[in-house]
């Protein structure tokens, strides 16, 4: 009897341990809203591959280069050209970092000299190009969305990186300080050289400038808030809301398809 007992008692302790290890494990965490970033529209837009980053960072240059070539006269020597556009494409990289204590952008990723030099030939040797691209709706659409894809990138890393950078004062976070490193880093070049003084916003804030600042208050509030309490990669989607509204801007602005005036009668 004590044998059968035994035998009994040790057949029910392997059954446990059998039903044990067929138990699945803890389901991980659903992400109602992870259907955002897990996708490879997504991936692009978030720049994840370096590639892809490096065509952007063309694009970006490309862009800031038409604005540059069209702005200085054209009897400017060679050297004034380039280092408009250095200041042009690298503005906020450089204000930024100087007001952080770090290293400026085109000092610290040779990856940016690169694409300036680039963008730089193909305006100087090759002006038909950067009328390809204004006479070419699909071109400029493209460009567009390179230029502003980087643009939001480099809004979300100076406004993380800012956020770390400053201690908290008044309230449990720094508040002003990420906004406005953040917005100086999406158009910190329109105040480059230092001579143009406030002349660029004489008419008001230039479409880049606004859209920085409401991108980079809206980022830095929601994730530092309760805005993002139990949000599965909140960093990802907000870099991926940011450069959808950066897109959105840069069309409308560069397409000038904003709504007709009212006359009044």
């Amino acid at each position: 009897t004590t044998s059968l007992h035994a035998d009994s008692t040790l057949l029910v302790y392997l059954i446990s341990i059998t039903m044990a290890k067929k138990q699945p494990e803890a389901a991980a965490a659903v992400d109602p809203t992870g259907w955002m970033v897990d996708n490879d529209v997504a991936n692009f837009l978030l720049l994840h591959q370096k590639e892809v980053l490096y065509m952007c960072m063309l694009g970006y240059t490309f862009l800031h280069g038409s604005k540059v070539f069209k702005a200085v006269p054209k009897t400017a020597s060679v050297s004034y050209k380039l280092i408009s556009m250095i200041l042009a494409c690298t503005g906020g990289g450089i204000l930024v970092p100087i007001f952080l204590n770090k290293v400026p952008v085109p000092l610290a990723n040779d990856a940016y000299p690169i694409a300036i030099l680039t963008s730089f030939c193909c305006h100087y040797y090759f002006p038909v190009v950067g009328e390809v691209m204004n006479l070419s709706p699909v071109v400029k659409s493209l460009v567009v969305v390179f230029y502003e894809l980087v643009r939001a990138k480099v809004v979300l890393t100076f406004t993380l990186a800012a956020s770390a950078a400053i201690a908290p004062t008044t309230f449990s976070f720094p508040l002003f300080g990420p906004i406005m490193c953040g917005t100086v880093a999406g158009c910190g070049g329109a105040f480059l050289p230092m001579n143009k003084g406030l002349d660029p916003i004489t008419n008001g804030l230039q479409p880049p400038m606004s859209s920085a600042f409401a991108g980079s208050a809206l980022v830095h509030l929601f994730l530092n808030t309760s805005l993002s309490d139990g949000v599965i990669n909140a960093k990802e989607k907000a870099h991926l809301h940011l450069a959808l509204l950066f897109i959105t801007v840069g069309l409308v602005s560069a397409f000038n398809m904003k709504a007709a005036k009212v006359k009044k009668e």
